[in-house]
């Protein structure tokens, strides 16, 4: 079992972790948009990046080299956990160390499978996994948490699946955050 690895854990270190962050007193201070990191290779089981990715690499260039960089130091078939605010909720928005958005679909971005999907039916979506070798793939659906008055709307059946997206869609302020899980793919 590898290491265990809380990015960007600022305030909130974990217990079993090592608590990685520039900032404060964590356990290890690194740089997340320095490269490389100080993990060997294959060396982690787990990240987790809570209320972190939005804050990193504001170019394409290092957002990428950070999804590289995941890659390299996660064994095959680690488990990586992500919470970011909506970015159609004020949480977001009003942030100005928020330097992206990051949502289920741009994950998709880093799936092999899913690159290879959309070369086959002629898609316009840059395949970044065959681009730059890495390959992640969900775990399971993205999770939205939903604001009041959708959350009672959704449990008391009164709104389904297909209505929240809708809402998603065209609302602000309708889900504060996105809880997505990969899976490292390594061959």
């Amino acid at each position: 079992m590898g290491l265990k690895l809380n990015l960007g854990s600022g305030q909130n270190p974990r217990p079993g972790y090592v608590n990685v962050d520039k900032h404060g007193d964590p356990d290890l201070k690194c740089d997340l948009e320095s490269f490389p990191w100080p993990w060997p290779d294959s060396s982690v089981s787990e990240i987790l990046l809570i209320h972190v990715l939005e804050h990193l690499g504001a170019s394409p260039d290092v957002f990428i080299r950070i999804m590289k960089e995941m890659y390299r130091v996660c064994e095959p078939a680690a488990q990586i956990y992500i919470v970011v605010p909506h970015p159609r909720h004020d949480n977001f928005i009003g942030d100005p160390t928020h330097v992206r958005p990051v949502t289920p679909a741009m994950m998709q971005l880093f799936s092999k499978k899913a690159n290879l999907r959309w070369r086959e039916i002629g898609s316009p979506s840059s395949p970044l996994a065959l681009y730059h070798g890495v390959n992640f793939e969900s775990a399971e659906e993205a999770v939205y948490m939903l604001e009041e008055p959708y959350a009672s709307d959704a449990r008391s059946g009164k709104i389904g699946n297909e209505e929240i997206g809708e809402l998603l869609k065209k609302l602000n302020n309708v889900a504060s955050e996105i809880h997505i899980r990969l899976k490292v793919v390594k061959d």
